[in-house]
């Protein structure tokens, strides 16, 4: 599950209720059938809005911190991006991704490309240049002046036709 608004309601919520993280990850036991709940430092990783805060948790944990809080699960968090038809242990061709409306529509620059792939600056950096090596231009990148964009719906289509290739 992905946090909505960078963790903003979950800590709105935890206000409203007049919890801080240690006592939400104590209630989290409380709510748990297992009574096992979340540690605080996960809660604290969660609910953060710093930058060590996490963007996406277990579904388990979302549950759990929505039940502590009292809150519908869809009013603090929200399903991943994108999910796959078909079992990801196979190598077929056929394997298709299914993208959410929350695709951004814009262009995005290369810190929140790497934000949303949930890869590293470098690792763009990298894919670029194997892609220039190769006399291409990678998959949905566009320069604006100086300035590299990146048009998010071309630069998965392009992963996934090379993970479909490989």
């Amino acid at each position: 599950m992905r946090r909505l608004g960078r963790g903003a309601p979950l800590r709105a919520a935890m206000k409203a209720a007049g919890l801080d993280i240690p006592r939400l990850a104590a209630k989290t036991k409380d709510v748990d059938p297992t009574r096992e709940g979340l540690s605080r430092s996960l809660v604290g990783h969660i609910t953060g809005g710093g930058r060590t805060a996490r963007e996406e948790c277990s579904d388990r944990a979302a549950e759990l911190l929505a039940a502590a809080l009292n809150k519908e699960i869809d009013d603090l968090f929200e399903a991943s991006v994108f999910t796959f038809k078909e079992s990801t242990s196979t190598r077929r061709p056929q394997t298709a991704v299914r993208r959410k409306s929350a695709l951004p529509e814009r262009l995005m620059d290369q810190t929140e490309l790497a934000d949303f792939l949930h890869k590293s600056m470098s690792w763009i950096d990298a894919q670029i240049t194997d892609a220039r090596e190769r006399g291409e231009t990678w998959p949905g990148l566009i320069y604006v002046g100086r300035s590299r964009r990146f048009d998010p719906h071309a630069v998965l289509d392009g992963m996934q036709r090379q993970r479909t290739s490989a």
